[in-house]
């Protein structure tokens, strides 16, 4: 599926960007994928894909600032010495890392996962939903 629609919009980027037929053509062509862009169905896929992007991309942010807060606890724990204390900040720093790598590898791939799910309901949805 990903290759197909990848073809149709590389053929179709070819021909605008080649088209002999001049600006009248490239305005008939802007029109027509404007049209297309403004169709019901295809906005509902768009506004599914921003809604799960925009709920996904908040675990990032939420990591960040958890990470953030670890590695300030244990530079300025009380008790030790300054040298004690940057040592539990960069062990926080480098726990955190994993933490965040892998927050952000999971909202990326959900973001990915709900782009090929709009794909494919909108590629079931022009045969037809069969």
């Amino acid at each position: 599926m990903k290759g197909k629609v990848g073809l149709v919009i590389g053929l179709a980027a070819g021909y605008v960007l080649g088209s002999r037929a001049g600006r009248e053509r490239y305005e008939q062509i802007k029109e027509q994928a404007l049209k297309v862009w403004n169709l019901d169905p295809v906005q509902d896929q768009v506004d599914k894909v921003k809604g799960f992007a925009k709920q996904s991309a908040m675990a990032l942010p939420s990591t960040l600032w958890d990470s953030a807060v670890k590695v300030t606890k244990a530079a300025t724990s009380k008790g030790t010495t300054p040298g004690q204390k940057l040592d539990g900040a960069i062990k926080a720093g480098k726990d955190s890392a994993s933490d965040i790598d892998a927050a952000a590898a999971t909202s990326a791939s959900a973001v990915k996962d709900a782009v090929d799910d709009a794909f494919d309901d909108s590629s079931d949805a022009g045969r037809g939903g069969a």
